[in-house]
Parts: C-alpha cells; sequence; structure tokens
C-alpha cells in the first residue's frame, strides 16, 4: 500500500505522484410526515410494513400524487445551497428489478431536475475555506428494505422505506482529500438542518454519501480545470451508501490506493459500483457501473410536469433562517469572536442559540469557552446532541457573571459547574452553599502571604534573582485560602512584598 500525506492533495506512488478526485452524491431523507407520492406516514420505529400504502406496494392502477412539502423542502434546501431553482422539473421512470422496488421502477429526476447549479463554502480544518459546486439536486423516491438475517433460507421485505422522499445532491468533481470530503459533508448536513428539510441522522440512514472516487497523475487535475476535458481524470468507482464521516474517510483512502496499485501495476480501472465493509476496512465489488440508458429513462406518464411559481419561490427564500455562514459572519462581528470560535459555535444550530442566549451582556469570548468547553464535553460524555442540553443558558450567564464581577476564580468556577451540571441549583446558589466566594480581602491575602514568606525565607531571597519562582508562592498562598484567594491580588500582594 501506499502512504497518503496528511492534508496533500497528492499521494506518493512507487512511480510517482498520483492526485484522488471525488464528487460526491449525498442522499439526504426529506423532512416529511407523509412520503413523495402518497400519504403513507414517515417515521423510524414503525414495525414491518405497517407504512406502506398501496401506491408504495406498487398495486396495478394505483396513481402516484406528488407531496406539495416535499417539493417546498426541496426548493429550500436550493435556495439554502445557493443554487438554481428550475421553474419546470420534470418526473422520470428508472427502471431496474430488485425485491424491495414493487414496482420495478424508482420515480426519479434524470433530465429535468428540481435544483440546478450552486455553490457551498466548506470550512477546512485549517480554518480556510474552498468552494464546492453543486451540480444539481433532484427528488426521488426511496426504495424499501431487505432483511437477511430473520431465516437461513429466506430474505424478508419491509416497504416502510419505499416511496420515502429523498433529495440527492450531486457535487462536482470539486474534492480533493479525504478532509475536504467529509467537511464537505458536514457542511452540507449543517446546512440541511438549520432550514429542517432534513434531520442528518446518519444512523438511520437519513443522510448518506455515494463516493465516486478516481486517481491520476499529479498536474492533471489542473489540466482538467483548465480545459473542462475529463480525459485528464482517471476512471471512477462509485461506493454506494457510507453512513458515517469515519467510514466516508476510510473508504477514500482504501478505494484510492487499490485504483493506484493496480494502475502501478500495468492494469486499468474497471468502471463499477463498490460498497465499503467497515469491519475490513476495505471496499469490495457490487457489480458492474449502470449507464443512463441502462435504466432505460423516461418521462413518468402519471406525473405532469412540475412548474412553480416565481412568487411562491420567492415566498419560501423570504421564510428562509439565518445559514451556518450568515451566522458565523455575524458571531464574529457582533460579539468580537474569532473565526475559529464562530465556526465551533454555529457546527449545531442548537449550540449558537444557546450561546447567544448566554452571552447577552456578558464576557461573549468567555462565554463561548464554557460553551464549547465545558458544557460540549459533558454533553459528549453523556452522549448527548446540544438539543439535550438540560443546563439552562441563564446558568452559564450567571457563572460567567460570577467570574467576572471577582465573585469567583476561573478556576473554582470549574468546581461551582461540577455542582451546577449535577443538578445542586444555579451557581450564585451553589456558591452561597458551598461557601465559594473568592477572598477578595487584601487583608487576610497578605496575612497568608507573610506568613508564607516568613516560613521560606531562603526561596524568598532568591525570587529576585530567578522571578520565575513567583509561581511556587502564588500556588501556596492559593492552597493556603483554599484556592479561593483572588489571583491578581495574590500577585500583586507578592510581587509589592517580595520587591519585583
Amino acid at each position: 500500500m501506499t502512504d497518503t500525506v496528511p492534508n496533500s492533495k497528492t499521494i506518493k506512488g512507487r512511480t510517482g505522484d498520483w492526485e484522488i478526485v471525488m464528487g460526491l452524491e449525498i442522499h439526504a431523507q426529506v423532512a416529511s410526515k407523509a412520503k413523495l407520492f402518497s400519504g403513507a406516514a414517515v417515521g423510524f420505529g414503525a414495525g414491518p410494513n405497517e407504512q406502506v400504502s398501496l401506491v408504495d406496494a406498487g398495486f396495478p392502477g394505483m396513481l402516484p400524487t406528488l407531496n406539495k412539502h416535499c417539493v417546498e423542502q426541496a426548493v429550500k434546501t436550493g435556495l439554502g445551497l445557493r443554487a438554481q431553482i428550475n421553474k419546470r422539473s420534470q418526473f422520470d421512470r428508472k427502471n431496474y428489478f430488485y425485491p424491495d422496488l414493487p414496482t420495478g421502477y424508482q420515480i426519479s429526476q434524470l433530465y429535468y431536475p428540481i435544483v440546478g447549479e450552486g455553490v457551498v463554502e466548506v470550512e477546512a480544518e485549517d480554518g480556510s475555506f474552498f468552494n464546492v459546486g453543486i451540480e444539481r439536486l433532484h427528488l426521488e423516491q426511496d426504495a424499501g428494505k431487505l432483511i437477511h438475517d430473520l431465516s437461513p433460507t429466506e430474505s424478508y421485505v419491509d416497504l416502510n422505506r419505499a416511496g420515502t422522499a429523498l433529495m440527492e445532491i450531486v457535487s462536482r468533481p470539486d474534492l480533493r482529500t479525504p478532509e475536504e470530503a467529509v467537511a464537505y459533508v458536514k457542511k452540507i448536513r449543517t446546512i440541511l438542518i438549520y432550514l429542517g428539510t432534513c434531520d442528518g441522522d446518519m444512523e438511520k440512514g437519513n443522510l448518506r454519501a455515494d463516493v465516486n472516487v478516481s486517481v491520476c497523475r499529479a498536474g492533471n487535475y489542473e489540466k482538467f480545470k483548465a480545459s473542462g476535458d475529463f480525459s485528464f481524470l482517471g476512471t471512477r468507482c462509485e461506493i454506494k451508501n457510507v453512513n458515517s464521516f469515519r467510514f466516508i474517510s476510510q473508504a477514500i483512502q482504501y478505494e484510492a490506493r487499490r485504483q493506484i496499485e493496480i494502475l502501478e501495476d500495468g492494469g486499468s480501472i474497471t468502471q463499477e459500483t463498490r460498497l465499503f465493509d467497515p469491519t475490513k476496512g476495505e471496499t469490495r465489488s457490487m457489480r458492474s457501473k449502470e449507464e443512463a440508458q441502462d435504466y432505460r429513462y423516461f418521462p413518468d406518464p402519471d406525473l405532469l410536469p412540475l412548474d412553480l411559481e416565481e412568487a411562491w419561490i420567492a415566498e419560501i427564500k423570504a421564510s428562509l433562517p439565518e445559514l451556518p455562514d450568515e451566522k458565523r459572519k455575524r458571531l464574529m462581528s457582533e460579539y468580537g469572536l474569532s473565526q475559529y470560535d464562530a465556526i465551533v459555535l454555529i457546527s449545531e444550530q442548537a449550540k449558537a442559540d444557546y450561546f447567544e442566549a448566554a452571552a447577552k451582556g456578558r464576557d461573549a469570548k468567555l462565554v463561548s469557552n464554557w460553551v464549547t468547553n465545558e458544557v460540549s464535553a459533558r454533553l459528549a460524555a453523556d452522549g448527548k446532541d446540544f438539543s439535550e442540553n438540560p443546563l439552562p443558558a441563564a446558568h452559564v450567564a450567571q457563572l460567567v457573571e460570577l467570574i467576572e464581577t471577582n465573585v469567583i476564580s476561573s478556576k473554582i468556577a470549574k468546581e461551582v459547574f461540577d455542582h451546577v451540571w449535577n443538578g445542586e441549583g444555579a451557581p450564585a446558589e451553589v456558591v452561597e452553599k458551598h461557601g465559594l466566594k473568592q477572598v477578595t480581602d487584601t487583608g487576610a491575602i497578605e496575612k497568608a502571604v507573610d506568613e508564607i514568606i516568613a516560613a521560606n525565607p531562603d526561596k524568598a531571597a532568591a525570587v529576585a534573582e530567578k522571578p520565575q519562582a513567583l509561581g511556587w508562592f502564588v500556588g501556596q498562598v492559593m492552597k493556603a485560602t483554599g484556592g479561593k484567594a483572588n489571583p491578581a491580588a495574590v500577585n500583586d500582594i507578592l510581587k509589592a512584598k517580595l520587591g519585583l
């Protein structure tokens, strides 16, 4: 196997350098109570085949009826991706047989999708930004699910997912590293959650990605970008239905190395569909890659072309919430936060909202630190999302206020937070109950300083030559006062007493 240089756009091979080129197809389940073409319910946790209408089951004579809400969600997503909304789109039949597809075809959009080209700005790990082009977003229906582990001789079919509305978001081949691919999927997921058009739950399969991976010789990607000529790129393989960030990264790394080894051994890459096996950490062949003509696409005769009114699109646009990019810029300008802090906060809508609720009238940077560090760490330890946070934002605001007004030190604040998190009440109550108020009485601090200096004359004499030894005295005073002495006052008094 060859080695990937972390965050590098080239991979060292035996015969020279290679580049990875990727495009992703993200399948996002539309947040809707009903399916795309039937009134059957959508939801996780129902028993097998409990959410299936005659339309979903493919009974003869059943006609699809388009769900307007799903169309609205697709338009909203397109606007959130800064993409072109196509006023006229069309549904097509994609013909193939599979046991969990009762009709023998999937209703999708090949020729005239509802959303056209757009662009997404993505934050890289190093704080820089890169753009990923969106080629299209189209609506389609999901298939059902086959269950193979209930019997050694038979497979069972659950059609609950059959007919569920999906948005397929197709990117340009603008992704160059596994890290970029993961950052892109995270950004798309965040945008969808902000918009309320998909819940982004990857564990339930509500957001998953098909990853198209190819490799080419170093320098050829730039030639492709300059000319638009795909012959500069290698043959791509599609890895189907990858449903975690970690698996996306692992699948790309394995697949790129597999292709490079084949090419360096004089072989050629077969265009095919592959599956990622997370247990073995490798991809394996699933089937040869079909082209559009293999599916015999044609316009669905039961569905009229979809015509959207400009006024309706404008109405949806006016209802859009503040999106991640705008929120990041506003948090930086309004609260004076660094780009890094703003990016961490906007990664979850609930986290950003919580920060703003706690930051009113307080030191925003300090509030940001508590939200992104202590609160986030406790939630992660409890296996909870930020939306499940049991701690009121007012408690964080009060804790920061106690630090700002020198009632407690930053060090004592962590002890206070422990008690608050364990349900002992608001920070001010905890401070009173446990006697954690900071000692700001200079007389009491001075007394402790005098005692420590008197007990350590040699160390006191040495401080003049070695000023950094002051830290030892600070530690001793804090210890003597139970950590409650005001650190600034301790430093000032020590410096005066020791002649620094």
